[in-house]
């Protein structure tokens, strides 16, 4: 197959342009090396340096080709009001523009980079009143201490459980709202083109060649940045919110397997990618501290971040179903590993 793959010279889509490429398939790489992401404007060997915002001038790469792994993004916390444009730009005019020339070009079939951050806050169980959607954590119970997430009804304390595919997209940051727009321009073009999108939502993601101090670090690249700097990791919160953190070489591997299903029905689908192994940030922190063989323990702050959930713990279920997708890289195994794993250096400032 040959597969056009976007950020292709980033921590994901190089990963995911290396597993393609080991798998026998074709692949065209494309990349705008934008400064927050890479250290030099010049591309990798073989890459072509190209913006998707401008992709209908150069749909003559798009000849031949069978499907896009789209996974240009500009990524972050999104928190800024500022950062608006900026998200809208590269990730809501950059897809559609993509879309657009694909659809020009005949090619009808797209693996999208989606998000765990479209989710919003995950999914709660109330013991009492069972399911509950709530609302965004208020700043005041924040500054007080009171970081989690209570019952509408009676005010206790939430309880986490797994989050499906068919859950509300609740975007929390400007960020998330990006990747809701993403996939459901991504699902239009799909209806109104007669073609197929396997939207896949990495939950996250780590592992070599991740960006180091950058807002693509992610919290455990930042975590171990902090033990190279003999400093403690600063846990944000009491340490317990809940996450999955899934390796780079399963999200790749994700990708393959979703090229697989691209021809067997039309229409939109939507994956979580994740490791199917919950842990808290505190655990994060600790697990990459142990791998470090570092002497500074995590250190639990209290402070946190606008814009951040409490809990999204993602289940496994339809990937494992439907793809076959089922991750190898246990956190336990995969975070002190990255303590000491070759990482990408920051970009310029």
């Amino acid at each position: 197959m040959r597969v056009l793959v976007t950020g292709a010279a980033g921590f994901i889509g190089g990963a995911v342009r290396r597993e393609l490429t080991e798998h026998g398939h074709d692949v065209v790489p494309v990349d705008l090396m934008i400064p927050q992401a890479h250290r030099s404007a010049e591309p990798p060997a073989g890459v072509h340096r190209l913006d998707v915002r401008d992709a209908e001038s150069w749909t003559h790469l798009l000849d031949g080709v069978d499907a896009v792994c789209h996974q240009a993004a500009v990524v972050g916390a999104g928190a800024r009001v500022s950062d608006l444009p900026v998200y809208a730009a590269h990730n809501d005019l950059g897809t559609a523009a993509l879309l657009s020339a694909m659809h020009v070009a005949g090619v009808a079939a797209l693996v999208l980079a989606s998000s765990m951050v479209v989710y919003g806050e995950g999914r709660y169980v109330c013991p009492e009143h069972g399911p509950q959607q709530p609302e965004p954590r208020r700043a005041a119970d924040l500054d007080a201490g009171r970081f989690g997430v209570c019952c509408p009804a009676c005010g206790a304390e939430l309880e986490w459980a797994l989050v499906e595919e068919d859950a509300p997209l609740e975007p929390r940051s400007g960020y998330a709202a990006s990747k809701v727009a993403q996939e459901h321009y991504a699902a239009v073009w799909a209806r109104q083109a007669d073609a197929t999108v396997v939207a896949l939502r990495y939950h996250n993601v780590y592992g070599p060649g991740m960006p180091r101090d950058t807002p693509y670090s992610g919290v455990a690249a930042m975590f171990r940045s902090s033990l190279e700097r003999g400093e403690a990791p600063q846990v944000y919160e009491d340490g317990l919110q809940g996450r999955d953190f899934v390796h780079v070489d399963d999200v790749a591997r994700a990708n393959v397997l979703a090229l697989g299903a691209v021809d067997a029905s039309r229409g939109f689908t939507a994956y979580n990618v994740c490791s199917g192994v919950p842990v808290t940030i505190g655990e994060v922190a600790q697990l990459v501290a142990d791998g470090a063989a570092a002497p500074r323990r995590p250190v639990v702050t209290g402070r946190y971040r606008a814009g951040d959930v409490r809990h999204v713990v993602a289940s496994p279920r339809r990937a494992a179903e439907e793809l076959g997708f089922t991750a190898r890289v246990a956190p336990q195994q995969g975070l002190p590993a990255f303590a000491t794993a070759p990482l990408r250096g920051s970009p310029p400032r």
